[in-house]
């Protein structure tokens, strides 16, 4: 018989080692997320207000200053959905592998795809394009053409989420090599289309997908920032707001007398968004109202998508340039309000319909 003591046996996993503890979720940032989308329609629709006056106090000066400093409020939502990127790829939800970060990418470029062949139609229809429509489609797959303005954020985006991707794979033991040799290819492929150009005489389209670093930053930032415990801002809420006040003040002051557009990368700018980030960091959403802003907020890609048609159907017939002062104030709002919701009950509806894939 033998005597050998049996193995000890594998230690049970406990209860708190076999749950992970369930992730949480911002709706300070759904929040923030839903200020911003509405920001960019306040910006653009303060633009038009000023082209309609051919940016000049001179040529209708309620108009100009009303859009002046419409556009001017709206300057922080950029720059704070490159921050929310930042934090949602190295903190909130980082990719696992490189078929998550495909999935992303995939939500995002069909949409893209779908728009881009959207506003090239809209475009051609209003006779504002100024090429073949085929060559146009194939200078928008290279990013040389933008068939809406706006979109210009999308082919900076994508390859900034890329590229914050590769950090937490690498630290979790990843070797994605494939999302490497894409980074390589957007870091190459516009010196590379220059010298084909060059040497082979063909016409070949500016290579625009790329990121600048004040983007970067912003994202990076963005991150460390929205990361912080509960509690490290939010008792400092006046100052923020103090501070965002006199961002903005700089902000009007900068494009009316230096230079229109400002700078996403200036001073004033990067003020203004950190002290908007500050106010509502972790500002508490009561229960009753959380549905309603995740629906909405689920809403905002489409919405920063469609947005512009809207802005271009009202805007075109509802901006005179010799309106008084109460006239401009009232106008504006009724075009911002008329675009935000159109806007989002358009989103919205084809959500409901199952088309947010192509649509977003």
């Amino acid at each position: 018989m033998s005597t050998t003591p049996p193995a000890p046996a594998a230690p049970a996993q406990t209860i708190a080692e076999t749950i992970r503890p369930a992730r949480e979720h911002r709706y300070d940032i759904d929040l923030i997320r839903l200020v911003c989308s509405v920001g960019v329609i306040v910006s653009h629709a303060g633009a038009a207000f000023m082209d309609a006056v051919g940016r000049k106090a001179s040529g209708g000066a309620p108009a100009y200053w009303v859009g002046l400093t419409a556009d001017s409020l709206g300057r922080f939502a950029v720059p704070t959905f490159f921050a929310i990127a930042g934090w949602a790829v190295l903190v909130g939800a980082p990719p696992k592998d490189a078929a998550r970060l495909r999935q992303r990418m995939v939500r995002l470029l069909v949409p893209l795809a779908v728009w881009t062949a959207v506003y090239l139609v809209w475009g051609r229809w209003r006779g504002t394009n100024d090429g073949p429509i085929g060559d146009l489609a194939l200078d928008s797959l290279f990013a040389s053409v933008r068939p809406a303005y706006h979109l210009w954020y999308l082919y900076a985006y994508v390859p900034l989420i890329i590229l914050l991707a590769l950090v937490p794979m690498v630290r979790a033991g990843k070797r994605p090599w494939g999302i490497a040799a894409v980074l390589l290819v957007v870091a190459a492929a516009p010196t590379l289309a220059g010298d084909l150009s060059r040497v082979t005489a063909w016409d070949v389209p500016r290579f625009g997908w790329s990121f600048g670093a004040y983007q970067a930053v912003y994202a990076v930032l963005g991150a460390l920032l929205l990361a912080a415990p509960a509690g490290a801002f939010g008792r400092r809420r006046p100052l923020w707001l103090l501070i965002a006040v006199m961002s903005l003040v700089a902000v009007i002051a900068y494009q009316h007398e230096v230079h229109y557009v400002i700078p996403n990368a200036s001073v004033a700018i990067a003020v203004l968004t950190g002290s908007f980030v500050l106010l509502l960091h972790r500002v508490r959403i009561p229960d009753r109202f959380r549905p309603a802003v995740t629906r909405f907020v689920d809403a905002t890609y489409g919405v920063y998508m469609v947005h512009i048609l809207f802005e271009d159907v009202v805007t075109d017939h509802l901006l005179p340039a010799d309106v008084g002062w109460p006239g401009a104030v009232a106008l504006f709002l009724a075009v911002s309000a008329a675009i935000t919701v159109l806007s989002f009950a358009t989103v919205l509806l084809w959500r409901r319909i199952g088309l947010e894939r192509l649509l977003g």
